[in-house]
């Protein structure tokens, strides 16, 4: 996607993330053209601002790729990033849903607080609530002492809800409510503590069909799905099987090299796990391979 042409042809300011090549290697950017108007109203000049998005790289080298769903995906993050709005990523198991939250958290204004990830669907639903929301001393048996919750250990940070899907039906009455008030209680308390965090959700779950059959309230629904981000399965962005396999060499195994034959045979696979599933593979050939090159053998 070129901003410039699409400039000339509309007339109006228009704004792209990509990647451009760098002296240290490949950089995402977000890229903005604006027409400068002559006495006329024809274009008479170009403003052109490029802003690098250094936290588009993520965690380990695995948010990496250049098709261009995948960077239509990174766009919106830098587009969200900045505002309070809620997020939701969609996406299948392995797509890096994680990792785009961590890195919607490094661009946001809450960088410098906490990334809070809870693991929803790990939440067994009687001690969900004092998991979130921590306990007073003696709420319950066993609780000889205070503890603060999830919620209000994120502290001004970002709270990540993976997997929201998975949520109880009497847990997701909960999390409504602490949303629309940002207050909680903490089990066994009477008062009100205020909540202060910028919400991040991410399924792998349809949960517009789950609303349909009374498995996902519509309320919170409607809440936490403010602003979706599709994330793409790999077999969609095959060209970056590639990309990803010379990153993961270089962090982890560097001086090896995948034969064309091996990565002739990984571009074919449809890798049902995603780009966790490809990590798994390449670190497994790297661990087989005795010599700087993983061939077919290793596969």
């Amino acid at each position: 996607p070129c901003p410039l042409r699409a400039t000339l042809e509309s007339g109006r300011r228009q704004r792209v993330f990509h990647i451009q090549p760098g002296a240290a290697g490949p950089r995402h950017v977000d890229v903005e053209v604006e027409p400068i108007l002559d006495d006329r109203g024809r274009v008479a000049y170009f403003l052109e601002r490029i802003h690098e998005i250094q936290e588009a790289r993520g965690h380990e080298g695995e948010l990496v790729g250049r098709a261009s769903s995948f960077l239509r995906a990174l766009g919106l993050l830098q587009r969200a990033a900045p505002s309070e709005v809620p997020v939701l990523l969609l996406g299948e198991s392995g797509t890096g849903k994680e990792l785009a939250a961590r890195a919607l958290h490094q661009m946001s204004t809450r960088r410098q607080r906490p990334f809070m990830p809870v693991e929803c669907s790990g939440l067994p639903e009687t001690l969900s609530e004092s998991e979130l929301f921590g306990y007073e001393q003696g709420a319950f048996t066993g609780a000889n002492k205070a503890k603060r919750g999830l919620v209000d250990a994120t502290a001004g940070g970002t709270l990540f809800l993976d997997e929201i899907g998975d949520v109880p039906l009497p847990v997701q009455v909960k999390l409504l409510r602490l949303l629309e008030s940002g207050t909680f209680r903490k089990v066994g308390g009477t008062e009100p503590h205020r909540a202060d965090f910028r919400l991040v959700c991410a399924t792998h779950r349809d949960l517009a069909a789950m609303v349909r059959e009374g498995t996902f309230r519509q309320d919170l629904y409607y809440r936490i799905n403010a602003f979706p981000v599709n994330l793409p399965p790999l077999r969609e962005r095959r060209g970056d099987i590639t990309v990803l396999c010379h990153e993961f060499l270089a962090k982890k195994h560097p001086g090896k090299r995948l034969a064309p034959e091996a990565l002739a045979l990984l571009l074919e696979h449809d890798f049902p796990g995603n780009v966790r599933e490809l990590k798994h593979v390449v670190d497994r050939m790297a661990l087989l391979a005795d010599g700087e090159e993983l061939g077919v053998e290793h596969l």
